[in-house]
């Protein structure tokens, strides 16, 4: 199975051994807060938090069609579909992001991070969730597909040079693709709420994400993460498309079959970081100890027969997804023990 990767970005990491990070989304509304937070307790790997609690044009499609050049979309009661010109959704969007962007300049000025990561959803995952104007998904349009993903590509870039010239770091992009499993398996509802839309072949579906994959990697100049939640994540095919890492839920994984296990080894052997999943996304019954919170990515690494000295620099601990159902104090905890858990890999706690 080949890789999308060339040269150095194969192997070049930008953040140092130990780094942890979050998935994405914070609670709330206030974005200066979830900016201190995140800059403050993940200082190795902070990232641009999404507070979708905001509503329209915070969450993740809205957020990521606001990155469309010379493309648009409007709410409608089924979510979002393109339109012909910008409107009051769409500026809603841009505006929401400007200020996210303001709120981690702000936050960066005393961290000062080197690196800082962004999140936008994938190509299939946004091409699932808009609609074309009659009302069918635009994945099932392959000129519009085509269309949306340039630009999405085009607007990542100015993304990317912007929060690069505001912070003073080199940024990472992650896409998410928490869609791609239904897109792969034919599980998308059509318009009419009877039928399914086709499933795309694996072949369409991983030339498309190493065209992003690969424009991402242009922009940045590094490493390009993908993230899936799903219990069962297309693991093969993100590495195939090229992917530099891989992010997915570790607490998932005690009962992953032989081929999902199989496809992790490969891409752990062809030097593929995974962002493990390992902090619950909300308050515990009881604290949890960090060997606890350890136990699948060292069950990971052992039923992979990999050293687990390998994880230091092979693995960075998050959040098993989102925080954005997380209550503010939740949500610092959570990563606060991926901050400790990153350590921990580094010098691992004695016992372990």
């Amino acid at each position: 199975m080949s890789s999308g990767r060339t040269g150095e970005a194969k192997t070049q990491r930008f953040w140092p051994p130990g780094a942890a990070t979050g998935v994405g989304s914070m609670p709330g509304a206030d974005v200066s807060e979830s900016a201190a937070v995140v800059f403050g307790e993940l200082p190795d790997l902070p990232h641009l938090p999404e507070l979708p609690a905001r509503g329209l044009g915070a969450d993740l499609v809205g957020r990521s069609a606001a990155l469309l050049v010379d493309l648009a979309v409007e709410a409608v009661p089924s979510g979002y579909r393109v339109t012909t010109r910008p409107g009051r959704d769409h500026r809603r969007a841009l505006d929401l992001l400007r200020w996210d962007v303001d709120a981690v300049t702000e936050a960066a000025e005393s961290a000062r991070p080197s690196v800082v990561k962004t999140q936008i959803a994938g190509p299939w995952t946004l091409a699932a969730e808009v609609e074309l104007p009659r009302g069918h998904r635009v994945l099932t349009d392959h000129g519009a597909l085509r269309d949306v993903t340039d630009s999405l590509v085009e607007g990542l870039a100015a993304h990317v040079a912007q929060l690069a010239d505001r912070i003073g770091a080199q940024v990472v992009v992650q896409l998410d693709e928490p869609t791609l499993p239904a897109v792969l398996a034919g599980a998308l509802s059509t318009p009419s709420g009877y039928g399914t839309v086709p499933a795309v072949p694996e072949p369409r579906a991983r030339e498309l994400l190493t065209t992003v994959i690969e424009g991402a990697r242009a922009a940045t100049g590094g490493p390009v993460l993908v993230h899936c939640c799903d219990h069962r994540p297309p693991v093969g095919l993100l590495h195939s498309a090229g992917a530099d890492a891989i992010s997915l839920d570790a607490t998932l994984l005690s009962s992953a079959p032989g081929a999902l296990l199989d496809e992790i080894g490969q891409a752990w052997d062809d030097d593929v970081t995974f962002l493990l999943g390992l902090v619950p996304g909300t308050a515990p019954a009881t604290r949890p100890e960090l060997r606890e919170l350890a136990r699948p990515a060292f069950d990971l690494v052992d039923r992979l027969g990999f050293a687990r000295t390998t994880l230091a620099e092979r693995a960075v601990p998050t959040p098993v997804c989102g925080l954005a159902g997380a209550t503010q104090e939740c949500a610092r905890r959570a990563l606060s023990l991926a901050g400790d858990l990153g350590k921990a890999f580094v010098e691992p706690i004695e016992g372990w």
